[in-house]
């Protein structure tokens, strides 16, 4: 069959059983970014309960879930740039993470040279970045897999740098078709782990993140060094790790 062709029937009978964890980095400052703007935690809760109300609302079916969990749903603004199983504009919320921290970690290296390709003049940041990478439980029975027939057929489609067209398709498709989950294969991995595009927040099996870590990520000339400090972990990506994708190719690194 071929990728144009998948109608939200056909994903429908192809949906499968699905169990893991997914894990997801955010910036650290998620939660006390504000507490320096407070003299008490009672006015710092007063002033994120203002910032609050100006975000869009959180889907009815998502209001359960923990702020991180939930937040990715929040689809009453529009969405800017369209990513891999999201259409740019005013659409529904995707939740992306991966089977394994490494192949998160390796994500948000890569997103944190994408936004430093687009901005040539910017200086690399003299201090590392801390950030949090959690844990949800996800488990479903209507998953699809990419990564196993008669989907990797088109592995090209699915793991393309640049162009998500296809892969967008393929989210709506499977969206009328009630599909919960779409697992994929990450191209920023060097492993080419999994990672988990999660459709709805009935895949979540659990209200809040199930564990956490705590990570720093330095940006350099050398490329990017991640670092956990406990259980300890440090992984490397050197400039060529990425260069497949043209918008990091063409990256000045010296700056």
């Amino acid at each position: 069959m071929s990728s144009r062709t998948w109608t939200p029937d056909a994903l429908s009978r192809e949906a499968k059983r699905y169990a893991g964890c997914c894990w997801r980095l955010v910036e650290a400052q998620h939660r006390v970014s504000t507490l320096k703007l407070a003299d008490s935690l009672e006015e710092q809760q007063v002033l994120e309960d203002l910032i609050e109300a100006t975000k869009p609302p959180i889907p009815e079916d998502c209001q359960h879930l923990d702020y991180l969990l939930a937040t990715p749903f929040r689809y009453g603004a529009v969405y800017p740039k369209g990513s891999r199983f999201r259409r740019a504009g005013r659409t529904l919320g995707v939740y992306y993470g991966a089977e394994e921290v490494e192949t998160a970690v390796a994500e948000m290296a890569f997103y944190r040279l994408l936004f430093f390709s687009e901005s040539p003049d910017t200086p690399w940041p003299a201090d590392a970045a801390e950030y949090t990478a959690f844990s949800a439980t996800i488990q479903t029975d209507r998953a699809v897999d990419l990564t196993v027939p008669p989907f990797v057929a088109h592995r090209s489609i699915w793991t393309h740098a640049i162009n998500y067209e296809q892969c967008q398709a393929l989210a709506d498709a499977a969206r009328l078709g009630n599909v919960a989950v779409i697992r994929y294969e990450s191209i920023r991995d060097p492993k080419h782990r999994a990672n988990l595009a999660v459709l709805v927040c009935a895949a979540f099996a659990d209200n809040a993140p199930v564990d956490r870590q705590t990570w720093r990520i330095r940006l350099a000339p050398s490329g990017v060094v991640a670092i956990c400090e406990f259980p300890y972990k440090g992984l490397e990506f050197p400039p060529a790790l990425f260069a497949a994708d043209p918008r990091i190719a063409s990256m000045h690194w010296e700056r």
